[in-house]
């Protein structure tokens, strides 16, 4: 696993000591943060080994002390019913900050697992809330985060909860799209790191209806899917379907 090329590219952004030198510094620092106070984010960052598939970030119930930016890779996070039945809840990719779900009660109310071989920066709140204090950019950064994770998860409700299963996985590739935009990275090529089944729980579906659309949107000629590969062929037809409900 360690040779793949995945592998070697988290381990070559592990390898790089500073945030100044991260491609994914103007998605998670505000424009405003001057060299020096970079110098004093940095200073608190931990950076880890890369991280395997399989292997948990922190687990519902843990007590909440950091928040992560993921750098390479995927993580994925759910949350489990008094059944014992899992609800994925998020998935998260380069430039995204998963832990958010910790400051409300100082615990995680979710689990956090890796998808593939990933890389993340693991900053200690803590210490961050001090470094806020003292970096207004920072600090207003910070609830910047923590408003749109609100904002994300009343989006995912509406949806999960009255839009058509074409509309459910149409928002779900077009959101992939923008994030990827966002992040510098193709708006039209998708690998995928989750499961069908993961995107089937995500969107409140059953695998044989994300199948389903999948092969639909692509008889529409709205997208190109094999295995993980999504090629988006008439993004304006996304938005279009993403928007109907």
């Amino acid at each position: 696993m360690g040779h793949t090329p995945l592998a070697r590219s988290a381990q070559a952004l592990c390898s790089r000591s500073h945030c100044n030198n991260c491609r994914l510094k103007s998605v998670c620092l505000p424009l405003s943060l001057s060299l020096e106070d970079i110098d004093q984010l940095d200073a608190i960052v931990q950076r880890r080994q890369p991280l395997q598939a399989g292997e948990m970030l922190y687990r519902a119930g843990d007590p909440f002390t950091a928040i992560y930016a993921v750098r390479a890779g995927a993580l994925k996070t759910w949350t489990s019913s008094s059944n014992g039945r899992e609800q994925i809840t998020g998935f998260y990719l380069p430039g995204d900050i998963a832990g958010l779900d910790g400051p409300a009660d100082n615990r995680h109310s979710n689990s956090a697992q890796v998808l593939q071989t990933s890389s993340v920066c693991k900053l200690p709140f803590n210490q961050l809330e001090q470094l806020g204090s003292q970096v207004p950019g920072l600090q207003r950064n910070l609830l910047q985060l923590l408003s749109r994770e609100i904002v994300h998860e009343q989006h995912q409700l509406r949806l999960i909860s009255s839009a058509s299963a074409q509309t459910r996985v149409a928002t779900f590739v077009l959101d992939l799209s923008t994030r990827q935009h966002r992040h510098q990275l193709s708006a039209t090529d998708i690998t995928l790191p989750m499961s069908r089944g993961d995107i089937a729980n995500f969107l409140g579906l059953t695998l044989e209806t994300v199948s389903r659309t999948f092969s639909q949107l692509q008889k529409l000629g709205v997208l190109q899917s094999s295995g993980k590969q999504l090629t988006v062929i008439d993004l304006e037809q996304l938005h279009h379907l993403a928007q109907t409900e």
